[in-house]
C-alpha cells in the first residue's frame, strides 16, 4: 500500500467539510462558536481522512521533531523491553530519540495514542501488529513519515514491516509436537483475543494438528495479562476436565512456566507424562528446575531492524519494506527431542 507523499492540512479538512479553514481550526481547536451539526460534520471529516491537528506549526521549519512514536501494547510483558533496547540501540546513533505509547492491547487506545503522538509530527512510527481500526490505518497513512509495523508479518503493512510469522511459529512447534509422539494436546492463552499474534500461532498451531487428524483437546483463554499463577490456574483447570491430556502448548513462556512449577509440584513427570512448550524464549526463566521448550521471537532483532529501516528512510535512503525473521525451537527439558 503506497502512503500520501504529503500531509494533509486545514485545506484536506475543509474542502471535505466544506466549511472555511478558519471554522476547521475553531473546532480542532476546540474554541469559538460552532454550532454541533458543524462541529460533528468537521470532525468526521477529519477523522475520515486521517487528519490529525500540527500542535507544533510554525514552531519549526521542517514540521517535523526528531522524536520516533514507538506504539507497543504492554511494558510489563518482558518482550517488549527487549525490543525497545533494540531499537535504542540504532536510534542512539542518530539524532532520533524513540518515545514510547503504551495501548494495553485496546484497538481504542491505540487509536488515542497514534493520535496524540502523531500531533507532534514525529520524524516516524514504529507500531505493534498489523491489525488497527479503520481510523488508525487512516491516520498512520495520511502521516506522509515512515511507518513499520513490528513483531508480525502475516498480512498487508500500511508501509514497512519487520517480525515473524506466528502462523509458521505455530505450525513449526506443532510439527515438533506430533513428532515427539504427543496426541491428546491443549491450548492455553492469555490476552486472547485482543493478542492477533498468538491468535495466528493457534491458527498455525491446530492447522498442522488438523493434517495429521489430530485435533485440540482442550483450551483455555484468557482475557487478562501473564503471570505465574494464571498459568498454575489454567493448567489446573484443564488438566481438571481433560486429565487424559499429554501435552500443553502456551501462548507464552510465563503462564507456562506456572504450568511447569505445577506439574512438577504434583510429581507429574515431566516432559514424560506431559510434555509443555511456551514462546518467547523469555531469558528470566532460565533459572526454573527445568528448562521450559519455548520459540525466540527474535525480538531484539525485531527492534533493531525496524530503527534502522526509519533511520535509513528519514536520510532519504531506501529500506526493505518487509523483514521476516525464522525464530528458532529451544526443546529444553519439557518437550522430547524426536
Amino acid at each position: 500500500m503506497t502512503q500520501q507523499n504529503r500531509s494533509l492540512t486545514l485545506r484536506d479538512v475543509s474542502e471535505a467539510s466544506g466549511v472555511s479553514e478558519m471554522t476547521v481550526s475553531r473546532v480542532l481547536r476546540n474554541r469559538g462558536d460552532v454550532s454541533p451539526a458543524t462541529r460533528e460534520k468537521v470532525l468526521s471529516a477529519a477523522k475520515e481522512l486521517g487528519y490529525v491537528p500540527n500542535k507544533i506549526a510554525g514552531a519549526l521549519a521542517s514540521q517535523r521533531v526528531n522524536l520516533v512514536a514507538v506504539i507497543i501494547p504492554s511494558l510489563s510483558n518482558m518482550v517488549f523491553p527487549e525490543v525497545l533496547s533494540g531499537i535504542s540501540q540504532v536510534l542512539e546513533d542518530t539524532e532520533l530519540q524513540p518515545v514510547v505509547g503504551v495501548t494495553d492491547y485496546l484497538p481504542e487506545k491505540e487509536e488515542k495514542v497514534l493520535y496524540e503522538m502523531l500531533s507532534w509530527r514525529p520524524s516516524g512510527v514504529i507500531i505493534a501488529g498489523l491489525e488497527h481500526t479503520e481510523a488508525s490505518r487512516a491516520m498512520l497513512n495520511a502521516s506522509g513519515i515512515p511507518v513499520v509495523e513490528i513483531m508480525d508479518t502475516d498480512g498487508e503493512p500500511v508501509d514497512a514491516m519487520v517480525g515473524i510469522s506466528h502462523r509458521r511459529a505455530g505450525r513449526e512447534m506443532a510439527a515438533a509436537i506430533l513428532k515427539a509422539g504427543y496426541k491428546k494436546i491443549a491450548f492455553l492463552g492469555t490476552k486472547m483475543p485482543l493478542d492477533h499474534r498468538a491468535r495466528k500461532r493457534f491458527e498455525g498451531f491446530t492447522e498442522v494438528l488438523a493434517k495429521s487428524g489430530v485435533e485440540v483437546v482442550d483450551r483455555e483463554f484468557y482475557s487478562g495479562g501473564s503471570a505465574l499463577a494464571k498459568g498454575r490456574e489454567m493448567t489446573q483447570a484443564v488438566l481438571e476436565r481433560s486429565p487424559d491430556v499429554d501435552f500443553i502448548y502456551y501462548s507464552n513462556d510465563m503462564i507456562g512456566a506456572g504450568g511447569l512449577l505445577y506439574l512438577l509440584e504434583k510429581g507429574i513427570d515431566v516432559p514424560g507424562q506431559i510434555g509443555l512448550a511456551g514462546f518467547n524464549g523469555v531469558e528470566l526463566l532460565q533459572g526454573l528446575p527445568r528448562q521450559l521448550a519455548t520459540m525466540d521471537a527474535c525480538r531484539r532483532e525485531i527492534g533493531i531492524k525496524a530503527a534502522e529501516i526509519i533511520a535509513a528512510r528519514t536520510e532519504g535512503k531506501d529500506k526493505d519494506t518487509t523483514v521476516t525473521l525464522a525464530p528458532t525451537i529451544s526443546f529444553g527439558d519439557t518437550l522430547r527431542d524426536a
